[in-house]
Parts: C-alpha cells; structure tokens; sequence
C-alpha cells in the first residue's frame, strides 16, 4: 500500500498496546555492551589498511610542488594518493545544482585537481598498515603552495550580496505580502534591530568514518549515514559506476545532526584507495578535521523589523538574512521561511542574500533555517513587546493567525497557544516581573525568557518490508537509520502494534541499501515517513495472510473486514481463534512477505500548512560580581501530534534543549579573517553545555492525533526542541540584567559593560 492514509477498517487495532508507551530502547543493551558496531569498528573484515589524510595549509590557491618521497619509503606505507596520480574522476561542476535532489547526489571528486578551494582541503592520502603509521608518514609530504588573496571576512563583503536562486529545499528566496515598506513607515510603533548568529559546527560524538570493501566490480562501504540513498547516489556519481553496485551499510550512527547527509572525504578516499591497493581501507576523519572537512551553519546577519498599532496588532513584519557561503559550492538556509507561517500579519516580507567566500560550504544543521532565525526573530518579539508595554505570551497571542499567513491555506492543526499557555501555568510565568533587574537571589540577577517554537512537518517516499515466518518471527526491514533518535524502538512498537504480535516477535533491521529505499533520517520526518511505510507493510501482510486463509479454507469467505482481528499474538475469525505463528507455517514454509509504503508530501501537505509546535520557558541567574551566567531551569512545551514514544521523544527534545543554550551561551566557531580557517576547531575550544551547564529540564506534550499529517497521526519532533530554545535564554538574560545582546553567543565580556 502506498497511500498515505491507509484504510482505516484496517489500520486500527481495538486497543493499541505498544505505541504511545515510553518503552525502553530496544537496542539499548547493544549500545551499553558495545556490541552495537560503528563504521570504524567492523574489525571482522579481513586485511583492513588505514588511511590518513593529510589537508591544505592554505584556504586559497594552488599547489606548485608536492613531494611525497620521503612518506613512501616509511615503515608500513602501502600507497600515497595525491592529484597526481588520484584516479579520474568527474568535474565538480557549478556552484548551484539545476534540481533540488542534485546537491545531495552530485559527485564529489577528491584529490583531482592542484586547486586549493578552502583551509585544510585534502591535498594527500596515505594509505598504511595502520592509523600511525599512515599520520607518521604524511608529516613527511612535503607541500608548496602558491597562495592566493582569499576572502575570509563575511563583514567586509557585505555589499557583494546576492540574491540566489533558491534557498534550501526549494523554498523561494523571497516572499512578499502587501506593502511592508509602506505599513511600516507609518506603524505606530516600530522595531528595527539587527542581530549576528555565528558559525557553528555539528560535532557528533562519532567522527566521519568509513570502512571500503571492494569484490570485483562491486564495492560496500560501512559508514556512518543520515540517507542510504544519497550515499549511494553520490559515490556512484563520484565514482561512475552503476547505483545497484554500491552498497552502503550503517547499521549504527553515533549522531549526524545533518552532517551526515551527503558523502564527505572519508568515503570517496576510502573508496578510491581500496580500489588500488586491492585491500579494504578504512579512514577516519580527526576531531580537527572534522570542522574543515564535514560542513558547518554559516555565519548570518539578521535584520528584523516589526510594525505594530497601539494595540499589539503586527501590521508590519519583515526578516532578512545575510549569510555566509562558499563560493565553489552555494548554500542558502531557509532562515526566514519559518516567519511566513509563525505569526499574521498583513503587510510581510523575508529575503535571503549570500555573501561568498572562500571557505568550505556550510551544509544542514540540526533545524535548518528554524534555529537561527528563530534565535534572532523570537529575540526581536521580546524586544517589540517590551515596547508595546505587553506581556511576550499576550503579544503572541494577539498576532495568532486564523489560516497560514502567506500561502493562505488552513493549518492541518495548531496549537502553539496551547503551548504557551500550559508552559506559563507550570513554569509559573506569572511571577516574571517585566522590569528588568527586579529580580534577585543574593548576587544574582534572576530572569524569566520565553519563545514559541514552531517546525515544518514533512513525509518523504519510503517503502519497507516485512516477513513473517512459521516461527512467529517478524522481521522488518528498510534502509533507514538510526542516529540515535530510537528509531529500531519506535519501528518497533508500530510493527507490534499493526500484527498483533508481541515486541519480542519483532525484528527490525535498519541501515542497508539491499533493503527497500527510504527518505532517510533528516528534516525531523523519519518517524512519520519510516514508521507510516512500517505500517502499511504490515497491513498488506495481514490482507495477504487473510487471502490465503480465505484461498484455503471456504467456511471464512462471509466474514467481513471487522470479523478480522490480529492481537495478542492470534489471527480471531469472527469467535475462532489461531495461533498467528501456526496458520502462517500452514499456509506457507517460507514464511509470508509484503511490503508497503507511504508517497512524499501531497495533497495533505499543499492543502494545509503542517507544522509542529512548542514553548520554551527559561529562568536564569547572572552574577553581578563576575557576568557569569547559570542556567536555574528550562521547561518546553511540545505539541507535535500523536506521541509514538514519550521517553524518546523526551530524549529527542531535551537533546534539542541543550543545543538552544548551547547556541545562546557558549557555541562559536572562529574562522580567521586573515587565514581563512577556523581558529577554535577541536572540543577543547569548540565549547559545548556539558552536565555541569545544563539546569533541570522539563518536557511536557500536549499530544494530538493530526489526521492529514499521516497514516500514525506523528509529526516530527526530533529538531523542534532547538527552535526558539536559544532566544528564550537571551530573553531571560535580559530581563535578568537589563542588557540586550544581539551577537551571540552572549559571553561575559558582552555582559559586564552594561552590569556596571
């Protein structure tokens, strides 16, 4: 079945016993014994070498000479891979791919030119008997360079910004209702302010890592992937080979945050050196290499400007963003998109412009487009209804659209008010005093910050399959992955549900692209799209396991639709009842398979706005002595339709949660204005919230059953915990100490001016 919303006669159990519950992970115990195998930790594969990569010292310009003699003589060293003899491979091509689906499949060649386009670009591979002695021997290639005048400072290129095409996804670039120019002029009351987001980095506990295995014609590799299908696509491309001879096996990854998404260095070098020294290669991307080497959210300028009546009433709404990118590959984050739905207002305008540089592209971060716009926008919310003389929760509230502000459809469901409101309630907002400095507990300055939250919900096509043996085993499979979302449990409970069958029945196998293709684990719609095909290919099952149980046996041809029940692990006919495992055996020795799925977005999704919501309620405390800022407590409301698992859902959003302070208070990566790398690029000055940053966090879901969303009732969730989660603790800085920053991270020094 491929429709998004399966036949309900057959889709709904008489009492659903496994969704909705917070289960335990089913791969927990895995996970905890080490037994879950990353893509650097296959050792079962035979006669493995180590590749070590070596990067560019420069961020612009050519290399004159290299010398790789000293490196091939080393103990150990079985090849050195320069662009010198690197094997052909296709141009990169323009900067902007003609479709959407294109920058995700492209070939992406290494080592095939003497260009130099960013800092620490892969100039060299060593291929060794092991890690140590690969790095030992590429200290001994000796490179010149011939250095060219790069721009690195976003700041000082400014007035070259362009419009691009698109922004990410295909969303348009700009978007216009009404006269802003006009409506604002004469608004009553007016904001015009501009804030500065950083560059950051994704940095998941697992390094990009890849194992290549060659057998003939045939290649595998074993990596660390957010899309099966992407990887697929973009080794083949990048290799000119045919598709169905790449397999990609990632059974387990250790977080991608959206850094995972596309092929990167490690898997093209890894390939490329398995392939001439005729033995599997693995390689590993450093921490260090990481921030060069894997993607980053660019460096943005956001300029907001709000218009209102007296009353609070927005009559004038514009957000735009100027942003960082690459000039030998364009990225443009959706950052203003999420305002065209947010808040109503009839006179609006977003618009994206790119600055070039000569740095490696920025690429997804966890809630493209939502994260840092929403840090900045929701900031600038607080600042008008300062202003305005009204609470941030009324002034919202008053601007609450009725239908989708821009494309002027009806939402699917919302209820961000609801967030709101119940967040106030158990936060206890109402003892937020609006003056800011009021409030104190000893030398600290206490405050109270809120922002509303608000993500697109989406469904990518993915198909699944399901077999059910004679045994009562039911084995579920599909190339999704598992980035620690708990994706194994959720497939789960859903496949439990949907057979009748115990969870100890069922198996889930993920992460292997000779299992049926999906949209993969990105954009916060994995659940909603792996989970709906889930379901659907346990339906057509159940319709086959009945038609053959009807072929075989005359006596269940008049029993209707309803007569049918699978639960608890039985097949019910009406008043008689069989053992699921046993009629299967009967019916056939090899078992019963079907598969089913679900289409990418339709109908639903251009006929309403579908969208997830929250509330993010902070209180902190600010040193008055030193600036220092602690975080006290932080509760977020979450309303993202039917729940399919409170304990990994809470996972997912307080994981969100910390990234917002994160983002707010401490995340920041440097790139030299002069150099054009990034200065800060290890963990040890890359600061990230650990236990001792992190206040107690408390998750609440409003839960809701949105029927156009899909066949589950699900929305995505996963990336909905960092929107608007930074500028809720800016706000609360605020109204602690009275002092507005507006280029974060906010730190000390931005602070103690104004403690003074």
């Amino acid at each position: 079945m491929s429709d998004n919303r399966a036949n309900p006669s057959l889709s709904s159990e008489r009492a659903q016993r496994h969704v909705g519950r917070p289960l335990d992970r089913v791969d927990g115990s895995l996970k905890v014994t080490g037994r879950a195998t990353y893509a650097y930790e296959h050792v079962d594969i035979p006669n493995i070498a180590h590749g070590y990569i070596l990067g560019a010292a420069i961020a612009k310009g050519r290399i004159a000479v290299i010398d790789t003699t000293e490196a091939e003589r080393a103990p150990g060293v079985l090849h050195v891979m320069t662009h010198r003899n690197a094997p052909t491979q296709p141009d990169f091509g323009p900067p902007t791919t003609p479709t959407v689906p294109e920058v995700f499949t492209r070939a992406r060649p290494m080592l095939s030119s003497d260009r130099v386009r960013f800092y620490d670009e892969p100039v060299a591979l060593v291929v060794a008997e092991t890690f140590e002695a690969a790095r030992a021997a590429a200290a001994l290639i000796e490179v010149r360079y011939e250095a060219e005048v790069g721009r690195y400072d976003m700041e000082s290129h400014l007035p070259g910004a362009y419009a691009p095409l698109r922004t990410n996804a295909g969303f348009e670039t700009d978007s216009s209702v009404g006269d802003f120019e006009g409506a604002f002029s004469v608004a009553a009351v007016k904001l015009d302010v501009s804030y500065i987001t950083p560059y950051q980095h994704h940095n998941p506990m697992e390094p990009h890592a890849t194992t290549a295995v060659w057998s003939g014609d045939d290649l595998t590799i074993y990596t660390g992937a957010q899309t099966l299908a992407n990887f697929r696509a973009g080794m083949a491309n990048t290799l000119q080979m045919a598709p169905e001879r790449v397999r990609i096996v990632s059974p387990f990854t250790g977080g991608g945050f959206g850094a995972k998404l596309i092929i990167h260095a490690d898997t093209v070098l890894a390939a490329l050196a398995a392939r001439v020294v005729r033995r599997p290669v693995k390689i590993a991307l450093t921490r260090q290499q990481m921030f060069a080497n894997a993607g980053h959210r660019a460096k943005m300028k956001h300029d907001v400007r709000l218009g209102a009546d007296r009353d609070g009433k927005l009559v004038a709404l514009s957000h735009d963003v100027l942003s960082a990118t690459s000039g030998f590959e364009e990225f443009c984050e959706q950052t203003a998109v999420f305002g065209r739905s947010l808040y109503a207002a009839d006179n609006r305008l977003t618009r994206h412009r790119l600055v070039g540089l000569d740095t490696n592209r920025g690429e997804w971060m966890r809630s493209p487009g939502e994260a840092p716009g929403m840090f900045a926008f929701e900031c600038a919310m607080d600042e008008m209804a300062e202003q305005l003389g009204l609470d941030p929760i009324e002034f919202r509230i008053r601007n609450e659209p009725h239908r989708d502000p821009e494309r002027n459809v009806p939402f699917s469901t919302r209820n961000l008010v609801a967030c709101m409101e119940e967040g106030a309630t158990r936060f206890g907002w109402a003892r937020r005093s609006a003056k800011p400095r009021a409030m104190r507990d000893g030398r600290f300055l206490v405050g109270y910050g809120m922002a509303a939250a608000i993500r697109p919900n989406y469904i990518g096509a993915t198909r699944a399959r399901v077999h059910l043996g004679g045994n009562g085993q039911l084995t579920v499979q599909l190339d999704m992955t598992d980035i620690g979302t708990g994706t194994y449990t959720i497939l789960t409970q859903i496949a439990a549900d949907a057979t009748g069958l115990p969870l100890s029945s069922v198996k889930v196998e993920l992460g292997d692209t000779n299992f049926p293709r999906t949209a993969g684990s990105g954009g916060s719609w994995g659940a909603a799209s792996a989970g709906s095909a889930v379901h659907n290919a346990c339906l057509a099952l159940r319709e086959r396991i009945v038609a053959e149980a009807r072929r075989r046996d005359a006596t269940l041809q008049d029993l209707t639709e309803e007569d049918v029940v699978f639960t608890d692990g039985e097949i019910r006919f009406g008043g008689r009842a069989e053992s699921l495992a046993r009629l299967v055996g009967n019916l056939s020795s090899s078992g019963i398979e079907a598969e089913g799925g679900v289409e990418r977005a339709g109908a639903e999704f251009r006929d309403f706005s579908q969208h997830s919501y929250g509330a993010h309620f902070v209180e902190i405390g600010v040193d008055t002595d030193s600036g220092e800022i602690r975080m006290r407590r932080m509760l977020t409301t979450i309303g993202a339709g039917r729940i399919l698992n409170p304990k990994t859902a809470r996972s997912q959003i307080i994981g969100g949660m910390a990234w917002g302070i994160g983002a707010a208070l401490m995340e920041e990566s440097v790139l030299d204005p002069r150099y054009g790398h990034f200065v800060n690029h290890d963990l040890a000055e890359y600061h990230l919230p650990v236990n001792a940053d992190v206040p107690p966090l408390d998750v609440v879901f409003l839960e809701e059953h949105d029927q156009r969303a899909n066949v589950l009732g699900s929305k995505g969730l996963g990336e909905l915990g960092v929107c608007g989660a930074s500028a809720a603790v800016a706000n609360a800085v605020y109204n602690a100490t009275g002092v507005r920053v507006r280029e974060f991270p906010i730190t000390l020094d931005k602070l103690l001016s104004g403690l003074a």
